[in-house]
C-alpha cells in the first residue's frame, strides 16, 4: 500500500523557504497544503503556486485541522513560539537552523514536542548533504579505523550578501556563528562522533558598517579523544568554492570570473531601507515563485572544504562524492547526481512520522549543537575554553 503524502504547512515565505522550495515542491511524499506569512504578495503567491490555503498568523495555520506537520521558517528568535504553537495543535514540526538564540528556548520546544508526543527535526544543516551522510556511514564501516582529526575551511561573501539590520545584530541571531556555524558545527559534530567535550574560539568583526561576527576560528575537542578545527569566514575575498571545483554551496556551478560582485553590488546601496529592499527582491513573492525556483544542475550541496582524518585514511566529501586517501593508493568514491537536492531533510521528517524512525537530527541534536555555537561566543568574548554539558550523539 502506498504511503500517503505528509500534508505540510509553512510557517515564513522569506529567504529559508525560498531555498527549500524546489525541493518541497519536487519531492513525491511531500504535499503543500498551507503557508502563514505577514506579507499578503508571498500569500498570493502560495495560493496561485499550490492553490492551498494560507494566513497572516502562525496560530491560524497551526489550528488547520488538514495540516499535519509545520515548517518552522520564520525568523530565529520567533523558533520556538511557533514550535510550542505546532505542538499545542498537535503538529509535528521541521524548524529551520539555528534551532533557537537560547538554551532555555531550546529545551522549551523538545518538552512542548515530547508533552504532545509528536517529532522534531531541525534542518535543513548541511549535515543532511549525502556527501557528509556517506562519509560517516564510511566511517562507521571501521575500514579506515577510528577517526582522530577534522579540519573544516569555509569563506564565503556571506556579510555582504544583502542584509535586514537584525541579520547585522548578533543578540537577534545576526552574523555568521548563528547562521553558518550552525552548519559547520553540525557537519564536525556527525563526523566526529556527537558529543563534544570543549570549545576554544576567536571570532572576527573587523567592518563597522557590518557591526556583527563575520568569522571565526574554533577548536573543539570530544568525548572520544577526536579533536575539530573550524574556520569560517564571511568578508568576501578568498572563496573556497575554489578548493571544491567551483561547485557551489547549493550544487550549482559557480563563475570565478564574477569575483567581487557581493561588495560591488552592496556599494552601489543608500542606507539600510534601500539594504532591506533589495534582501526583499530575493524572498518569495516579491519577484521569486515556483516558476523561478530551480534545481541544480548536478552536484550536492556543500559546506566548504573538510577533511577528516582517520587512522587508515584522510576523507574528503566533496560536491561528486568523496575523496579517500589511503595509505598506497586515492580514489573517489562516487555519487550519483542527486534528483532531488535536500531531499534527506524531508526524507528524514517522512521516516519519523510515517514510519515512526528516530531522525539523526532530533531537537536534542539540534540543541548540543547550539550549545556549540554559544560556547564558541563565550569562549571568544571571554577568552577561555569553555566546557559542553548538553551533547547529544
Amino acid at each position: 500500500m502506498p504511503v500517503p503524502r505528509l500534508k505540510l504547512g509553512v510557517a515564513g515565505l522569506g529567504r529559508g523557504f525560498m531555498l527549500l522550495l524546489p525541493t518541497l515542491a519536487a519531492h513525491p511524499g511531500i504535499r503543500l497544503v498551507g503557508a502563514a506569512d505577514p506579507r499578503e504578495e508571498a500569500r498570493r503567491q502560495f495560493r496561485a503556486d499550490f492553490g492551498a490555503r494560507t494566513y497572516s498568523q502562525v496560530a491560524d495555520l497551526c489550528a488547520d485541522p488538514d495540516v499535519e506537520a509545520i515548517y518552522v521558517a520564520t525568523p530565529h528568535q520567533l523558533h520556538r513560539e511557533h514550535v510550542e504553537l505546532a505542538a499545542a495543535h498537535g503538529k509535528h514540526a521541521l524548524v529551520e537552523k539555528p534551532m533557537a538564540l537560547s538554551l532555555e528556548d531550546c529545551q522549551a520546544m523538545i518538552d512542548a514536542m515530547h508533552r504532545a508526543r509528536r517529532w522534531l527535526v531541525v534542518g535543513h544543516s548541511h549535515s543532511f548533504d549525502a556527501p557528509y551522510l556517506r562519509t560517516r556511514e564510511m566511517i562507521d564501516s571501521q575500514e579506515f579505523g577510528a577517526v582522530r582529526m577534522i579540519s573544516a575551511l569555509n569563506y564565503t561573501d556571506f556579510l555582504y550578501r544583502p542584509r535586514r539590520p537584525e541579520e547585522l545584530d548578533t543578540s537577534q541571531g545576526g552574523g555568521v556563528v548563528f547562521s553558518q556555524a550552525a552548519h559547520q558545527v553540525d557537519i564536525v559534530r556527525l563526523l566526529g562522533g556527537g558529543h563534544v567535550k570543549s570549545v576554544r574560539a576567536a571570532t572576527g568583526s573587523w567592518d563597522p558598517a557590518r557591526p556583527t561576527e563575520g568569522a571565526y576560528s574554533a577548536l573543539l575537542t570530544f568525548n572520544n579523544g577526536v579533536f575539530a578545527n573550524m574556520t569560517y569566514s564571511g568578508f568576501a575575498h578568498f572563496d573556497s568554492d575554489e578548493l571544491c571545483g567551483w561547485s557551489g554551496e547549493l550544487g550549482q556551478p559557480r563563475d570565478p570570473n564574477q569575483y567581487g560582485t557581493a561588495r560591488a553590488k552592496l556599494a552601489k546601496i543608500q542606507g539600510p531601507e534601500e539594504e532591506t529592499a533589495l534582501k526583499n527582491t530575493r524572498t518569495y513573492g516579491a519577484g521569486l515563485s515556483l516558476a523561478n525556483s530551480q534545481l541544480p544542475d548536478s552536484a550536492h550541496n556543500h559546506f566548504g572544504f573538510i577533511l577528516v582524518s582517520c587512522d587508515g585514511a584522510d576523507l574528503r566529501p566533496l560536491p561528486h562524492g568523496v575523496q579517500v586517501y589511503a595509505h598506497t593508493r586515492r580514489y573517489l568514491e562516487t555519487l550519483p547526481p542527486p534528483e532531488i537536492p535536500r531531499r534527506e531533510v524531508l526524507d528524514e521528517l517522512i521516516g519519523a512520522i510515517r514510519h515512526d524512525r528516530p531522525p539523526i537530527h532530533t531537537g536534542e541534536w539540534g540543541m548540543a549543537t547550539m550549545e556549540v555555537c554559544f560556547a564558541l561566543l563565550e569562549s571568544a568574548r571571554h577568552g577561555h575554553e569553555v566546557t559542553i554539558s548538553h551533547q547529544h550523539a
